[in-house]
C-alpha cells in the first residue's frame, strides 16, 4: 500500500517516470537490471534482501543508476550502512512527498541527499563500537540459540562465541546478550 501510494505521488511529477515497482528485494534487483532506471527507490525493510542488501548487489553488478533508500526507521546505523552500500539518498517515509521527488531529482543529478535530522544523529552517535566479528556473533545470537548452536553455525568454538558476546555486551553497556541485541538493533548496527 505504501509503495503504491509513493508511486501514485511520484507519477504526478511531470519530470519523473516510474518505470517499474517491486514488492521484494529480489524483484527490485530484477527490475533494476531489466529497466536500468536512473534512480532506484528502495525500502530498508523488504521481503527477501533488504534495501541495503539490494543496494550492495546493484553496486556490485555495476548498476549505472543511483539508489535512494526510504525507511520508517530513523536509526543512524542504517544511514551509515546504506551509504556504505552505495546509496546516494536516505529519507524517512514520513517526509513530504515533495521531498522525495526533490531528492530523486538531486540524486539523479549526482548529489547526495540525507534527512538532516538523521545525519545529525549519525554524526553525534558515532560508529558502532563492535568489531565485524562481534557484530556477526551478536546477530547470530538474536534467535536466543544456545552458545553451541551459534558456534556450530558460525564455525567457531564455544569459547570464541562467549568471548565475542561478552565483548559486545561490555562495549554496549548491556546487562545480557538479549539487551545487547536490542540496543544494537535500535542503533541500526544489526
Amino acid at each position: 500500500m505504501v509503495r503504491q501510494a509513493l508511486v501514485a505521488l511520484l507519477e504526478l511529477e511531470p519530470d519523473i517516470e516510474v518505470v517499474a515497482q517491486a514488492a521484494t528485494g529480489d524483484e527490485a534487483i530484477a527490475m533494476a537490471r531489466k529497466h536500468d532506471p536512473d534512480v532506484a527507490v528502495l525500502d530498508i525493510e523488504m521481503p527477501g534482501p533488504s534495501g541495503i542488501e539490494v543496494a550492495q548487489q546493484l553496486q556490485a553488478s555495476r548498476f549505472a543508476g543511483k539508489v535512494v533508500i526510504v525507511t520508517t526507521f530513523d536509526r543512524p546505523g542504517y544511514l551509515r550502512a546504506a551509504m556504505a552500500a552505495g546509496a546516494s539518498g536516505f529519507l524517512l517515509k514520513d517526509a513530504p512527498a515533495a521531498d522525495l521527488a526533490a531528492a530523486i531529482r538531486q540524486v539523479a543529478a549526482g548529489s547526495r541527499v540525507v534527512d538532516p535530522s538523521l545525519a545529525a544523529a549519525a554524526l553525534a552517535q558515532g560508529e558502532s563500537p563492535l568489531t565485524e566479528r562481534e557484530t556477526e556473533v551478536l546477530a547470530a545470537s538474536a534467535g536466543h540459540d544456545a552458545i553451541a548452536e551459534i558456534a556450530a553455525r558460525l564455525h567457531l568454538s564455544n569459547g570464541t562465541v562467549r568471548n565475542h558476546l561478552s565483548a559486545a555486551i561490555q562495549k554496549l553497556g548491556a546487562r545480557n546478550r538479549a539487551e545487547a541485541v536490542q540496543m544494537a538493533r535500535q542503533k541500526g548496527w544489526l
